[in-house]
């Protein structure tokens, strides 16, 4: 592809949810917006305003799909059920806090969720939209979740699944992967960028 402009996956974290703010694991849970996740999520239309995108992809889940359709993209985003978040079983709508509480040391990249799925699992899931991306050959946008988000992105560059547990990734964060001088090289462009002023959230480490 020497020459051209090489093609960029622009990901971006749904809006805020009243789980989110909380702290609470978020999974299949089909949760709306808070009024703030709306807004911030309008805010993200203006930094993308003007980009051109050969397709526009979004989780089913209705904290993805809004997103997409504030930030301008309701009426070309598809949905692909890839792209839905880490099934969290049992751990459903639960802080790490408590869950470790009761399994002292438990991080979610290394024991996984009782009754939930496996990372093996997100990780498929996450090759999968990948490979079809790649097939494209142009610009992409993804509308998506946390933890899928931080899958992806580390499988884009050929790193083991767990490795994700590195990469910290606020709401409504706008992140570019893309590639450094041809196809064979992936690489992060940029990473959980956020037009908004800076609201601390709590801490979770799920």
């Amino acid at each position: 592809m020497s020459g051209s402009i090489l093609p960029e996956v622009h990901l971006v974290r749904h809006g805020e949810t009243a789980w989110s703010l909380t702290g609470q694991a978020t999974g299949r849970t089909d949760i709306p917006l808070t009024s703030r996740g709306e807004r911030d999520a309008r805010g993200l239309g203006v930094l993308l305003h003007g980009q051109s995108f050969l397709q526009v992809l979004t989780s089913p889940l209705q904290r993805a799909q809004r997103t997409a359709e504030l930030a301008g993209f309701g009426d070309c985003a598809r949905p692909d059920p890839d792209l839905m978040e880490w099934d969290y079983g049992a751990y459903e709508g639960r802080r790490t806090a408590e869950i470790q509480a009761e399994r002292p040391g438990w991080r979610i990249f290394k024991d996984g969720c009782p009754d939930g799925e496996s990372l093996q699992a997100v990780s498929a899931r996450a090759e999968r939209v990948i490979d079809r991306i790649r097939e494209l050959g142009g610009n992409v946008l993804v509308f998506a979740h946390r933890d899928l988000l931080r899958v992806l992105a580390v499988r884009w560059l050929g790193l083991p699944a767990a490795d994700a547990r590195h990469l910290y990734l606020d709401t409504v964060a706008h992140s570019i992967l893309g590639y450094h001088h041809d196809l064979e090289e992936p690489v992060i462009r940029l990473w959980n960028e956020r037009q908004r002023p800076d609201v601390p959230e709590p801490a979770v480490s799920l």
